[in-house]
């Protein structure tokens, strides 16, 4: 189980637990419990409320219970069971020996039921499920009162052990909470306790034949366990009422239960109706699929279960509904990975290349470091020969402008490698394709410098033709084209924005021998391609198949996207300094008293700045520098702008600025500074000690355009 953070970030739950304990309300006792329905996989939404409810547990030192809601076996599997014991131990948690199930309270529930009936409080309705619901009434219009709900304790009992009995076919009878059908909150207008269900139980099989509804268990199931504090989401914050009127006039122990936002995350669905639609109708190959915001499908894609509880982490805990960028969980990725992923080399998109003076027959063993992130890991011994393979968008015929990598009559370096230069193409008769490259090495640049001191701009991944491995390669990308697909209010499903690309399967890759034998799940960063994994179902001895995790940026990709649009980049107007009063002004303020702001501007000019939402995807100190903060921005455009901003004063923990939201000069031509390209600006805010960068209340995109 994961250490917790000995100085947890505070928020409105942590901060009703202290006060519970300052005032001895529980007999300084904090115990949760992760409550989850079988009847689906757990996804990622459910991974928050897990890290939330295990962590509270952990920090406060108390327990946490694992309990099953199984009230409905007509949508409940024994599947579903295992497969959340198995992403809650994965995500880091142990619950000991209190796993439970709502089903082992069913005689306790029923006692329940029989005692609220006998002091008036519920009685059985012959009122199908189509009039309760016209019985209900609207938000606006009061309920209507059953014709059966003045029915004797006597008759209520009597057709209560009949249902329970099976007298009665499914749907013909339920028993209600008599409460208040005026009630503005319609979740207190008398509620449904239990419904008449002929169905076969995974855990109790046939014993019952009528089940408790949601709203009548929880609170009561709290209530057995000792849950001090009941965390659910804001959905159930109308249901609270309820919650707490069945404990009151059960007379029961009194948990207390708090409400939080669940998560949702851009380009997904996290409603289990709409993920088990997309399961059964072949949308995806299973709960699983690398694709599905399950827990299952990020295990098999390869995510590290540190990277979703800091991801968790990150987001926080709300009182108000909101949409989470995934951008951010693939930064989490990306943070962890990036630090504990050996770096292997594999071309994806194979290029033949013959180095015509290497010798025939003769291999080298290069050695190449497993990872430049820790020393520690080592390095491996790599082969190289006379034939290889790199990536074949590594070469352009005929080299557009700022394109470094391979050309005729130019050189490159190989990764841990030579120098070699490209002196021949070969090209399908047919087709016009280039088949082959020619080329010479210089064998003095060995491990990638040139003794003379001439430089090469670009430095490519390889593998050997003879000693490389074939795989499969799948490539992930967004489910969804659209980054609220349940946002219907266009009138469409949220199928019809499923992405038609989120797979690429690529079956002619190569690989370098290190990978042989390579076990299920392993991770690796593939250089300058991403991070991928091996598939956990469909990898086997001689066949590897590898999964992608997330992608490494892509500089040249943008460029290129750019010039082929014939983009042209404007230059912003300058920044203008304060406007002052004039030394034998008085001191009334008005305009025509005030030196002009440095050069003024119209409000033409002023319309060609672009201001964009901009997503900090990645922030970190600039060395040598004590102001300035590098920044990877994503502002929509398909891959992330390096800003440097000089407001390390206000930002002394650069990561803080991590998954914030900012306003970025889009339009402003990039600068060149000793540490690197600046494209664009960050507006802030302040004075030499006290700077902040802008952020936004509600939750524009990364790329709207700010007005």
């Amino acid at each position: 189980m994961p250490k917790p953070d000995s100085t947890p970030p505070s928020n409105f739950i942590r901060s009703i637990i202290d006060e519970d304990l300052k005032t001895n309300k529980y007999g300084g006792r904090v115990h949760t419990r992760f409550p989850p329905e079988p009847n689906g996989y757990l996804h990622i939404g459910h991974a928050k409320s897990i890290c939330l409810n295990f962590g509270l547990a952990a920090d406060y030192g108390g327990p946490c219970n694992l309990r099953y809601d199984d009230t409905n076996p007509s949508k409940e599997e024994p599947e579903y069971v295992e497969s959340i014991r198995e992403d809650v131990r994965w995500l880091g948690f142990d619950w000991g020996d209190r796993e439970f199930y709502a089903s082992d309270y069913f005689d306790q529930l029923y006692e329940y039921a029989i005692q609220l009936i006998k002091a008036g409080k519920a009685y059985v309705d012959d009122l199908s499920a189509d009039e309760i619901r016209e019985y209900r009434g609207t938000l606006t219009k009061p309920g209507k009162e059953s014709p059966y709900r003045n029915r004797t304790v006597e008759e209520n009992l009597e057709l209560f052990e009949r249902m329970r009995a099976g007298k009665f076919e499914d749907g013909s009878r339920v028993l209600r909470a008599k409460i208040d059908m005026a009630s503005p909150n319609l979740n207190m207008r008398d509620p449904v306790m239990y419904r008449i269900l002929h169905a076969e139980h995974h855990r109790s099989s046939n014993k019952w034949c009528i089940y408790p509804t949601y709203d009548f268990t929880h609170g009561q199931s709290d209530s057995i366990e000792g849950i001090t504090h009941s965390i659910c989401t804001l959905e159930f914050e109308d249901h609270r009422p309820l919650y707490d009127w069945f404990l009151d006039e059960l007379n029961v122990y009194h948990p207390q239960q708090i409400e939080f936002a669940r998560l949702n995350l851009s380009y997904t669905v996290m409603s289990k109706r709409m993920l088990l639609e997309l399961v059964e109708h072949g949308y995806v190959t299973g709960w699983d699929d690398p694709r599905m915001p399950t827990i299952s499908g990020f295990r098999r894609r390869g995510y590290t279960p540190e990277s979703i509880r800091d991801f968790c982490e990150r987001i926080g805990v709300a009182k108000r509904d909101s949409i989470v960028d995934i951008a951010l969980l693939e930064h989490c990725i990306r943070k962890d990975l990036n630090r504990r992923a050996p770096r292997v080399m594999a071309v994806l998109r194979p290029l033949r290349v013959v180095i015509d003076n290497y010798p025939e027959g003769q291999v080298e063993e290069l050695d190449a470091l497993n990872s430049p992130e820790d020393p520690d890991m080592g390095t491996r011994k790599v082969p190289f020969s006379r034939v290889l393979y790199i990536e074949r968008e590594d070469f352009r015929e005929d080299p557009p402008k700022k394109f470094y990598r391979l050309a005729p009559g130019r050189e490159v370096r190989l990764r841990y490698a030579y120098f070699i230069k490209c002196v021949g193409v070969v090209k399908d008769e047919q087709t016009r394709e280039v088949v082959e490259l020619h080329c010479t090495y210089d064998p003095q640049t060995r491990g990638g410098d040139s003794p003379d001191g001439r430089k090469v701009r670009a430095t490519l991944h390889w593998v050997s033709a003879s000693h490389s491995l074939e795989a499969e390669v799948r490539l992930y990308d967004h489910l969804f084209v659209k980054p609220d697909p349940t946002d219907n209010k266009d009138g469409s499903n949220f199928k019809m924005h499923l992405n038609p690309n989120s797979l690429e399967t690529l079956t002619s890759c190569h690989v370098e021998p290190s990978l042989a034998g390579a076990a299920p799940r392993s991770r690796y960063q593939f250089e300058r391609l991403g991070y991928f994994c091996v598939d956990s179902v469909d990898s086997s001895q001689g066949r590897l198949v590898f999964n992608r995790t997330a992608t490494l940026r892509d500089t040249w990709a943008k460029i290129e996207k750019t010039q082929a649009k014939g983009a042209k980049v404007t230059e912003a107007p300058g920044q203008s300094k304060l406007a002052h009063l004039r030394k034998d002004a008085p001191a009334t303020g008005r305009r025509e008293e005030l030196e002009p702001i440095g050069e003024e501007i119209n409000i033409d000019d002023f319309s060609k700045i672009d201001l964009r939402v901009g997503l900090v995807r990645d922030s970190s100190a600039v060395k040598g520098s004590n102001k300035l903060i590098k920044l990877m921005v994503d502002i929509g455009e398909g891959r992330l702008r390096q800003i440097f901003a000089g407001i390390r004063p206000g930002y002394p923990d650069p990561e803080k600025l991590v998954g914030k939201k900012v306003i970025v000069v889009a339009n402003l031509k990039p600068r060149q500074m000793k540490f690197g390209l600046s494209e664009g600006m960050i507006l802030s805010g302040g004075d030499a000690d006290r700077l902040c960068a802008p952020t936004f209340e509600h939750d524009p995109l990364p790329g709207d355009k700010v007005t």
